[in-house]
């Protein structure tokens, strides 16, 4: 195993995380389908753009090549991809949300990305060919869905011999505020209940080593969030997209509480803080 970390340090204006479909029959998503998500989703690709740049980079030249972006959301991996492919390559997007695929389909055409097709694709039962690509990234499709043997057979199926399979997911260790912010800290703790009580793990990234082997290649980034930052809200958006979830582990007044104090705590002048640790493993078939 080979190991690396990285630490950003964002100051301006800047995952997804969410399930999909099984045999054909939507599954309960783990955040609702609102406007508010969708922005969450494209502010969470942008600050996480950056890594996805460098970890192409220790891959070397992506040139002609064909990459798949599973679960790619309404920006994901889509305009990071077409620049390593170049011209000369292929990329294409999956979801299974309208309202993401739509999103994805307006980024291709207002940044013209000639390269890049979007496609309505389930995971579990792709229609996508075995072995079509030279590389398959998934990000954040660990933590919500779980599933994980089902998952790596799937991405697995896709790559072609000697082509990479990515993989990005989670590990909360590192999501604090300076100063504490002891009400949305509360809020990140709930966060990771929910997501164990609907199947999946927010700290599947501590797994990806397990599951892929010695062979794989391991880097972490964590992102330094300054005042003001709109990504320090991240435990607002998620109390607010799984609040159903949040409700079966805490009364409806504590959790108005919560998020009362919450952003109080985190507009608070000179609070700063730092993101989950992002695990990335890239692993040759």
């Amino acid at each position: 195993m080979k190991a690396g970390t990285g630490v950003g340090i964002l100051t301006g204006h800047g995952a997804h995380l969410r399930c999909g479909h099984h045999n054909g029959a939507q599954m309960s998503y783990l955040m609702t389908d609102r406007a508010s998500e969708l922005e969450r989703l494209q502010l969470q690709s942008r600050v996480w753009e950056p890594a996805g740049e460098r970890l192409l980079a220790r891959i070397g030249s992506g040139t002609g090549l064909r990459a798949i972006d599973i679960g790619c959301g309404a920006l994901g991996w889509l305009r990071i991809l077409s620049r390593w492919v170049e011209p000369a390559g292929k990329v294409v997007g999956t979801d299974v949300q309208p309202s993401m695929l739509e999103a994805a389909r307006a980024l291709v055409a207002a940044e013209s990305l000639g390269n890049v097709q979007i496609v309505e694709d389930d995971l579990f039962a792709s229609a996508a060919g075995a072995g079509s690509f030279d590389l398959v990234h998934a990000r954040f499709q660990l933590a919500p869905l779980g599933r994980f043997d089902e998952q790596l057979a799937a991405y697995r199926k896709l790559v072609k011999p000697g082509g990479w399979v990515v993989l990005e997911d989670p590990d909360m260790s590192s999501w604090r505020f300076n100063p504490e912010a002891p009400s949305a800290q509360r809020l990140i703790g709930l966060i990771e209940r929910a997501f164990l009580a609907s199947g999946g793990d927010f700290n599947a990234g501590r797994r990806l080593h397990e599951l892929l082997g010695d062979r794989a290649e391991l880097t972490a980034e964590i992102v330094a969030l300054s005042p003001g930052h709109p990504y320090l809200r991240l435990p607002l958006q998620f109390a607010a997209s799984l609040e159903p979830r949040l409700l079966d582990l805490v009364g409806q007044d504590e959790l108005f509480r919560l998020r009362a104090q919450a952003e109080a705590e985190i507009g608070a002048p000179g609070r700063w803080g730092t993101t989950f640790t992002l695990i990335q493993a890239r692993c040759r078939s």
